[in-house]
C-alpha cells in the first residue's frame, strides 16, 4: 500500500467522469497517500473524493442519488426493456432504494424502483400488460358511447365516454373491452333502486321487512315502540318518506303498540299503492301521481 510520503502517479485526469461526477482538479490534499480530487456532480454540488474511491466506483455522485446506499449506481440513460432511465427522483421506496423517472418507448412515463429495473421486474410503463391502442371513438359499450381519446396514464389507454344518462366519465380501454365498466355508475344505482324498490326516497323492501325485523336495541318487542326512563312512559313513532312521526306517549305498552299499529296503516296503504298502481304503470307508459 502506498505510504504517506510516496508520490503516487495520478491515473485520473481533469474532465474524467465517474458516474455523475466530473473531475475538476487536484485539491492538493492526500488521503492514505492517494490524491484527493475536486469533483462536480451533475446536480451542481462539488465534493472531494480520493483517487482510490473513484477508481473502485464506490462514489458515483455527491450523495444526491445514493444517500441510502453509496454503491447504488447511476443508471441515467440506461435501458431496461422498453424503459429508459431519465433521472433519479427525490423519493425513496419502502425498501430504501432509489426511484427513477423513466420514459417508455410507447411515450408513457413512469417512476420505478431501482431494484425493479435491475431485476427485470419492470420492463415498460405498463403497455406490455395492457391492450394496444385501438380506435373506439363512436363505439358503444353498455350504456357508454366513446367520444374521444383521453390519453395514457401508467401505461393504460383511457377513453372519454358519454353515458346514456348524460354523464361523462373517463374509462380505461381494458375495462371497456372486458365489459367491467358499462356505465358511469348509474347502472349500479338503478340496480340498487330496483332491489330496494325505491319510490320517492322510500324503500318498499324496507317497509316490508320492518314487520319482521327488530333492532338489537329494541326492548318492547314491537318496531317503533320504546320505553323512556326519563319520563317513565312508552313512546310510539313511525318513519315514512325519510321523516319520523311522533305518535304519542303512553303509560301502558299495549296502548303504544296500538298507536304504532294504527300508524302502520300508512305503510300498508303505500305498499298496496306500489304493487297495485305504481308497478303496473311503470311497466306501461308512465307512473301515476302519488
Amino acid at each position: 500500500m502506498p505510504s504517506g510520503n510516496r508520490k503516487v502517479k495520478p491515473s485520473i485526469a481533469e474532465g474524467d467522469r465517474f458516474g455523475r461526477l466530473t473531475v475538476l482538479c487536484d485539491s492538493g490534499e492526500r488521503k492514505n497517500g492517494y490524491i484527493v480530487w475536486k469533483c462536480r456532480c451533475d446536480c451542481g454540488n462539488e465534493i472531494l473524493v480520493d483517487m482510490r474511491t473513484l477508481r473502485r466506483g464506490t462514489a458515483l455522485d455527491c450523495g444526491c442519488v445514493s444517500k441510502v446506499n453509496p454503491r447504488q449506481k447511476d443508471i441515467t440513460g440506461k435501458r431496461f426493456g422498453k424503459l429508459t432511465a431519465v433521472y433519479c427522483t427525490n423519493a425513496r421506496s419502502a425498501y430504501g432504494d432509489t426511484v427513477w423517472h423513466c420514459i417508455c418507448d410507447c411515450g408513457g412515463e413512469i417512476d420505478v424502483r431501482l431494484h425493479q429495473l435491475q431485476s427485470g421486474y419492470r420492463k415498460s410503463c405498463g403497455c406490455l400488460s395492457h391492450p394496444s391502442l385501438k380506435n373506439y371513438v363512436g363505439k358503444r359499450f353498455g350504456r357508454l358511447t366513446v367520444t374521444e381519446y383521453a390519453g395514457k396514464e401508467n401505461g393504460v389507454h383511457r377513453w372519454k365516454c358519454r353515458c346514456d344518462c348524460g354523464n361523462e366519465v373517463i374509462v380505461s380501454q381494458s375495462h371497456l373491452q372486458s365489459g367491467q365498466t358499462k356505465s358511469c355508475g348509474c347502472m349500479r344505482s338503478d340496480a340498487c333502486e330496483r332491489n330496494l324498490k325505491l319510490v320517492g326516497g322510500t324503500s318498499i323492501a324496507a317497509l316490508e321487512s320492518s314487520k319482521f325485523r327488530l333492532r338489537s336495541t329494541n326492548t318492547s318487542g314491537h318496531t317503533g315502540v320504546y320505553w323512556s326512563k326519563g319520563s317513565s312512559r312508552w313512546y310510539a313513532r313511525i318513519g315514512f318518506c325519510g321523516k319520523s312521526y311522533y305518535l304519542g306517549s303512553f303509560e301502558k305498552k299495549e296502548d303504544a303498540i296500538k298507536a304504532r299499529e294504527c300508524g302502520e296503516e300508512v305503510h300498508e296503504n303505500f305498499i298496496g299503492w306500489y304493487y297495485n298502481e305504481y308497478l303496473p304503470s311503470e311497466n306501461g307508459k308512465s307512473a301515476p301521481e302519488k
